[in-house]
């Protein structure tokens, strides 16, 4: 179970001022915002926006410029995943170390939509034990039920970070993942397909696919 929210696309017209810095072609710049203040791309630049992205990752430059902020809930197996993109992605996530005992333990926190009954038979009993250590940590204090929540935590426990990243990731990200057997990288790959111009400047590469 995967969750995307706040999802904020930055910098396209300095980005694609800047593709054309090599030929000096400013004067062919068509793009304009829109009354919704969303840059829209004109007939020339996006023409010229999809040549350099279909050229490869020497001509496309440009976008590792487009960023994207978003925040992301997802589980701890995911996100040890997810980290493998350490170049062009920058993450903010909430502290399990500082905040774990900070509210009750319930299903909510815990990706277990695939699960099935047995499974969460089992995850319920590990949720009350949880709970109860909580519970002992903010009465006491003692970090030994601290220690024993960290270390019994399960891969499942959903994590919330703000995360930074770039259209050029998101190509990678996509090619990479968008057939994995996770169900969350397909839940990803959905809000990549929804990004402003993905279509043209991200899912090349599938469209060229489908075509052949």
């Amino acid at each position: 179970m995967l969750k995307v929210e706040r999802i904020s696309v930055m910098n396209f017209e300095n980005a694609l001022r800047g593709a054309r810095n090599p030929l000096n072609s400013w004067a062919r710049t068509d793009s304009y915002y829109n009354e919704k203040g969303e840059y829209v791309l004109g007939e020339n630049d996006l023409s010229l926006a999809q040549k350099l992205a279909r050229a490869g990752s020497d001509h496309r430059k440009y976008l590792r410029q487009i960023m994207i902020s978003m925040d992301i809930t997802a589980p701890l197996y995911w996100w040890k995943e997810f980290d493998t993109y350490k170049v062009g992605t920058v993450a903010n996530s909430t502290s399990t170390m500082h905040k774990i005992h900070a509210a009750p333990f319930t299903r909510d926190d815990f990706s277990c939509d695939r699960m099935t009954d047995d499974a969460l038979a089992q995850l319920d009993s590990l949720i009350a034990y949880l709970e109860g250590e909580r519970v002992k940590f903010v009465e006491t204090k003692d970090k030994s039920h601290w220690h024993n929540m960290i270390q019994l935590l399960p891969s499942s426990y959903q994590q919330m970070r703000t995360v930074t990243l770039n259209y050029e990731v998101c190509i990678n990200m996509y090619n990479a993942r968008k057939s994995h057997k996770l169900a969350e990288w397909h839940q990803f790959c959905d809000y990549i397909r929804a990004l402003p111009y993905a279509r043209e400047l991200i899912l090349f590469g599938e469209e060229s696919e489908a075509n052949s």
